[in-house]
């Protein structure tokens, strides 16, 4: 059983969410945030109460706005919103997901200016701790204002609408709650806005594909380095004054990856007097021109959501001690740019990564491998369509990598007349992730079978290693063979992180903004 995750809210780091994410670890906000929460449910409250109007705690909602609210029916408007905004559609979001939505949602929440009720935060922290998670569809949102369909459909949940997933089983909240002893609640006031205006949904989808993505990109510098020695290419390109008189960082720090995985290669060795070649085609010598860049829009984008993971995102806030004041936080403009730089590094490394691949396959570019990597060809087909399947995934995710952020339509009657395409912009980077630990692992089982071709030349000492986990899940291609487990497996062991296992983690690049 994993410990309780205590999260203080504003200060939430991103190693503890990736921890959220990929484990099955209750969570909670730290108690020092319960006094600022309470105080400002309670100038909700009395604002209820009050002759002002004050957008959705005594008024409708949007372009209804201008409606007042009796205070004897603000239960009553709470919960007609939660009813009838839960409009998403599609399939529910996995499970993980949902999950950092959560936290996401109780660390906003926690911060003390949305005004809800304490009562609402430790029902959502009870029901993760007994493994109930709304079914949250995955379509909806145009990411503003807020993430407002999905996060609905985990409104209800607390008031007893809607379905839930129990033990991983899909049943009704009510007897999920009934089983784990909890009750539902009924919303006070702005408890149901407080709880569907905000960014979490996006915010999480983004922050998914950054943890997945960063992994596969750091992958992509294993595999890139194993078709170095498989190609028998120069490490010269790699030399550390080349990028410091450049400049950018993830350059900087990938050409320091690549030679540190190559150090001590005797296959490098082999060739460093001799070689005719005088360059190697630009996705062997421009690694760290390509996925440096890529690593540094990673950063860039970690920096973003860690701000966003602690922000403050629905409306309207309750400022200091008297002010409830209607604002925008909940555009999600900086999450849709976010998901679009993401969506450019992950297409960029699987473009570079798959042209590797092609090279490798290549009879007339692969300095005197065989063709398509099988030892008898012609009677073989080797690794020929395993190449054409990362052509069709890296088209894809090119295709998939246009912006969604400078898309915008009007909603609400043209009140909410601007909005982010965050959502389904940070949603696409699932499929795209998916695609890009094929293509990966596909490299690195080109790569692997190249680099045995090169025998009795040894690899490096560290690819060595991650060539013998390698064998473990996937045999050496002799004969063909129904290559689609092969494939499958090679693109687990990239996405389950058992690539990066294998190699020492103080050569590789870090995420410094996870802390």
């Amino acid at each position: 059983m994993n410990p309780t995750l205590i999260l203080e809210p504003g200060i939430v780091s991103l190693h503890q969410l990736e921890n959220i994410y990929r484990s099955h670890c209750a969570f909670e906000i730290h108690p020092s945030a319960r006094p600022g929460v309470e105080q400002a449910a309670h100038q909700v409250a009395k604002a209820a109460l009050g002759e002002v109007a004050v957008y959705g705690v005594n008024t409708g909602f949007g372009k209804l706005a201008s409606t007042r609210i009796a205070p004897n029916e603000t239960a009553t408007l709470q919960r007609n919103l939660i009813l009838s905004h839960c409009c998403g559609v599609g399939k529910p979001l996995p499970l993980p997901i949902v999950r950092l939505v959560i936290a996401l949602k109780i660390i906003s929440l926690g911060r003390g200016a949305s005004g809800v009720r304490w009562e609402v935060i430790e029902l959502l922290q009870q029901a993760v701790s007994n493994n109930i998670l709304p079914v949250m569809p995955e379509k909806g949102s145009v990411g503003a204002s807020g993430d407002l369909a999905p996060l609905a459909h985990l409104a209800a949940m607390l008031i007893g609408e809607g379905e839930v997933f129990h033990n991983n089983q899909r049943t009704n909240v009510k007897d999920a709650f009934s089983a784990a002893g909890l009750k539902v609640i009924e919303l006070g006031p702005k408890e149901g806005l407080g709880l569907i205006n905000g960014t979490q949904v996006s915010t999480a989808l983004a922050m998914a594909a950054l943890f997945d993505g960063w992994r596969l990109t750091v992958s992509s510098l294993v595999s890139g380095a194993m078709a170095i020695d498989a190609m028998m290419a120069s490490t010269a390109p790699f030399h550390p004054r080349i990028h410091e008189l450049r400049g950018h960082q993830g350059q900087i720090d990938a050409a320091a990856t690549l030679n540190a995985l190559l150090d001590g290669s005797g296959i490098r060795a082999s060739h460093l007097d001799g070689d005719q070649r005088v360059q190697d085609p630009y996705c062997l010598r421009c690694q760290p021109q390509v996925v440096g860049a890529c690593i540094d829009l990673w950063r860039q984008a970690a920096r973003t959501l860690r701000i966003e993971a602690n922000a403050v995102t629905d409306n309207p806030l309750v400022i200091g001690e008297e002010a409830i004041i209607s604002g925008g936080n909940f555009h999600a403009e900086p999450i849709a740019f976010v998901a679009d730089i993401c969506a450019l590094a992950i297409a960029e490394t699987g473009s570079i990564s798959q042209r590797r691949i092609a090279t490798m396959v290549d009879p007339t570019l692969n300095h005197g491998l065989p063709p398509f990597l099988t030892p008898n060809p012609g009677l073989n087909s080797g690794m020929m369509i395993a190449e054409v399947t990362t052509a069709a995934l890296m088209s894809e995710n090119k295709q998939r990598a246009t912006p969604c952020s400078v898309d915008s339509t009007p909603t609400s009657a043209s009140q909410e007349d601007h909005v982010s395409m965050a959502c389904h912009g940070a949603r696409r980077l699932l499929d795209m992730n998916e695609n890009l630990s094929t293509i990966v692992g596909v490299e690195v089982m080109a790569a692997a079978q190249g680099i045995g071709f090169r025998q009795p030349l040894a690899t490096s000492p560290s690819l060595d290693n991650v060539i013998h986990a390698f064998r473990l899940e996937v045999a050496s291609l002799e004969n063909d063979r129904y290559l689609a487990n092969d494939i499958a497996a090679s693109s687990e062991f990239v996405s389950g992180g058992k690539l990066l296992a294998a190699i020492d983690p103080t050569i590789l690049p870090a995420v410094s903004v996870y802390e």
